[in-house]
């Protein structure tokens, strides 16, 4: 998975799809809404209608993972990573300190 460039800010993306909500009614379709924005703001239209999509989402008008859970799982995921690692390493150590005490008795 490549790794996403946040080349907008998020007051960028809040402010574009504010515009896409405001002027919807102007449109035939939303697609032709975005369409028409996107450029202005200086974004692919494909991006522009992400970000609505995700909007929806986080308002619940829409079905799927808000942002805010996107971001806990993220950090859960990061907490796991770490405790697995620390948990390898307990685990080497325990190894090794027990050969050691192995080692010990068997030189008494």
């Amino acid at each position: 998975m490549s790794k996403k460039s946040n080349r907008f800010s998020p007051e960028v993306r809040e402010r574009a799809v504010r515009m896409v909500l405001e002027h919807r009614s102007e449109y035939p379709s939303l697609w032709a809404t975005i369409e028409s924005i996107a450029p202005k703001i200086g974004c692919a239209p494909q991006t522009l209608n992400d970000w609505v999509r995700q909007h929806e989402v986080d308002e619940g008008t829409r079905d799927g993972i808000s942002s805010d859970e996107r971001a806990r799982i993220k950090e859960l995921e990061r907490e796991n990573k770490e405790l697995r690692k620390a948990n390898e390493i307990l685990k080497l150590a325990s190894a090794f300190f027990a050969q050691a005490e192995l080692d010990r008795r068997l030189k008494s």
